[in-house]
């Protein structure tokens, strides 16, 4: 299987790729694995499906571009070395891969609508990642030519490059095989939020912890027990979708947050006042679950809110004639996933680590938050 980018990654710096329609792959950590094998009952519903482990290689196509092969073949629980941490070689696989024209001359991208960009996600040759993408003008618009997501594609060339000279072409490396949680929308609207007022797992170097507790501090993390780790809403006047990143996450006050959220929940025509009883559902949901997971601990993982940029019609009806509170939301397709486990740590899980007692107050803290928040935009 050939695997492709996957065009809806919003945060996170590990490269994720497309394995099929319903299935995304991303390098293999043993703790995360742990996490999935072991998973409680109650938060299944908040997490991607676990679909097994896949061998992926690095090839080159008839072009010579460095190409990802998994092997479907050898998609056995045996592959996993458990007893053997896994090190550098399985946090990411990337190699020398330039998305640029066969000649590597660079060109930029101009206006991208939604299909343009799926469609030419498939053609490598035509791709480029520009590093003032998601920079905005003095006036806080973003040019016209950021219409597209380059996260997944700023994440890609840093590992390729970073893996460049590590590994031949050989080398097998494992992945796990994931529910792609956006497979059935249209146009997906994602947040990418990073939960807990931690995010350093128990293994962090003195130096990454000192790094993780100041981003930590600077940022909405310690205040809200939550920060903007990426987003991208699709805008019905334009066609468009608007993007945030990671680093401007980093920048937002608590007003700025929340102010953000409310972006994320604004379609370019008006508030989608339609998705804030659905999500805050969801939310409280997945806190009174949280709350009796007793030693858990899900540093560094984030909280993904996805709804359907495509709104339904007798919606856009009902905001013309002025959003009636109590109309029914059963177009509201909106959904709330945890991922990113590869620091997550419980009682009984293979990896050394602290076993820590009662649940993750820090989590906590970040939901009960963004659900005050999501209430008040809604009163």
């Amino acid at each position: 299987v050939l695997l492709e980018p996957f065009v809806h990654q919003v945060g996170g710096h590990m490269s994720m790729m497309k394995y099929d329609e319903h299935t995304v792959c991303k390098p293999l950590v043993s703790q995360e694995l742990s996490f999935y094998e072991s998973l409680p009952l109650a938060m299944r519903q908040f997490t991607p499906q676990y679909k097994g482990v896949v061998s992926v290689h690095l090839k080159k196509d008839s072009l010579g571009n460095l190409i990802l092969i998994a092997s479907p073949s050898l998609q056995t629980e045996s592959c996993v070395r458990r007893d053997n941490p896994i090190g550098d070689s399985s946090v990411t696989i990337w190699h020398k891969c330039k998305w640029a024209t066969s000649n590597g001359s660079e060109h930029p991208l101009v206006k991208w609508s939604h299909t343009q960009l799926t469609k030419t996600f498939k053609d490598r040759t035509d791709l480029q990642y520009h590093t003032d993408s998601l920079l905005e003008d003095a006036s806080g618009n973003q040019a016209e030519r950021n219409s597209y997501n380059p996260w997944g594609l700023h994440c890609h060339r840093q590992h390729l490059n970073r893996m460049s000279s590590k590994h031949n072409e050989n080398k097998l490396h494992q992945f796990l095989l994931l529910e792609n949680v956006v497979s059935k929308y249209n146009y997906p609207c994602i947040l990418d939020l990073k939960m807990g007022t931690r995010q350093h797992g128990d293994d962090a170097s003195e130096e990454k912890k000192a790094r993780h507790i100041k981003k930590c501090e600077q940022s909405t993390s310690a205040s809200l027990g939550v920060r903007i780790c990426g987003m991208q809403v699709y805008q019905a006047d334009t066609g468009h979708f608007l993007c945030k990143d990671k680093y401007y996450g980093r920048k937002l006050s608590p007003e700025g947050f929340k102010q953000t959220l409310r972006q994320f929940l604004c379609n370019g025509n008006h508030l989608r006042t339609d998705l804030l009883e659905p999500i805050i559902l969801r939310l409280k949901a997945l806190l009174s679950v949280i709350r009796k997971q007793s030693s858990y601990r899900f540093y560094s993982s984030s909280l993904l809110i996805i709804y359907e940029g495509q709104e339904h019609k007798d919606n856009m009806d009902n905001h013309l004639r002025f959003h009636k509170p109590n109309c029914p939301t059963s177009h509201a397709r909106v959904d709330v996933r945890m991922i990113d486990f590869a620091h997550t740590t419980f009682k009984g899980s293979k990896c050394n680590h602290t076993t820590y007692d009662g649940p993750d107050h820090g989590y906590i803290f970040g939901l009960e938050n963004l659900i005050k928040i999501l209430q008040n935009i809604s009163e």
